[in-house]
């Protein structure tokens, strides 16, 4: 888990392919590598990605096709900025809000303007997560924890200080750039909540009378 506060920017320095896949080498700039082990886990630019390796100034991962079809980052290259996060602790605090690192889906910059010293932003979110995005509410946008100033349709706004955008890589979002988008995790849950008895049914189950009876749409 991860809160969404970026503790570091960091640039991919490699990318491997390795049988489809990707390999990232990743240097980690200021980010303190001291208490991460092989193993662990460390949002980058939003992906959880798993520790392969450590370096002296970063670390390896393997990113699968899996992620590489769900993520912008199919956009990255050798130089890419991208912001760091390493894992929760139970101690630490709760700065932005519960993130899991696993992306729901690629957004698209479609205006950009300056608001005082700070950066609007307005992106457009795939159909499917339109409805998880609640004005007030919370977003994970290249693993940064943002609030969701505005709502309309499949479009949402974000007002992002000058604090944020110089701890991250807002500086780089710009009209037409792809990012990665994780939506609230209460959000989600409480839909499958609220599905009932249709959560049982399979996706390849007919639609009948009788699932429509069982599973409370008719009497």
């Amino acid at each position: 888990m991860f809160t969404g506060i970026i503790e570091a920017v960091g640039h991919i320095s490699r990318i491997d392919r390795k049988g489809g896949d990707w390999q990232l080498t990743v240097k980690t700039g200021k980010l303190d590598l001291g208490d991460v082990r092989l193993g662990d886990s460390i949002a980058v630019s939003g992906v959880c990605l798993t520790v392969t390796a450590l370096l002296s100034d970063g670390f390896q991962a393997d990113v699968s096709n899996e992620t590489l079809a769900c993520t912008a980052f199919r956009d990255l290259k050798a130089g890419s900025r991208v912001n760091l996060e390493k894992a929760l602790t139970l101690a630490a605090r709760l700065g932005g809000h519960l993130v899991s690192g696993h992306v729901d889906g690629v957004g698209e910059v479609i205006n950009r303007s300056e608001d005082g010293r700070s950066i609007r932003l307005e992106i457009r979110a795939p159909n499917s997560l339109a409805r998880y995005i609640a004005e007030k509410g919370s977003i994970c946008v290249n693993g940064v924890s943002l609030t969701v100033n505005s709502v309309n349709g499949d479009c949402f706004g974000l007002n992002v200080i000058p604090h944020t955008a110089a701890e991250t890589t807002v500086e780089e979002w710009r009209t037409g750039a792809s990012l990665n988008l994780e939506v609230d995790l209460i959000a989600r849950y409480l839909e499958r909540l609220q599905m009932g008895a249709a959560a049982t049914a399979s996706k390849t189950d007919p639609i009948t009378l009788d699932l429509l009876a069982r599973t409370g749409f008719m009497r």
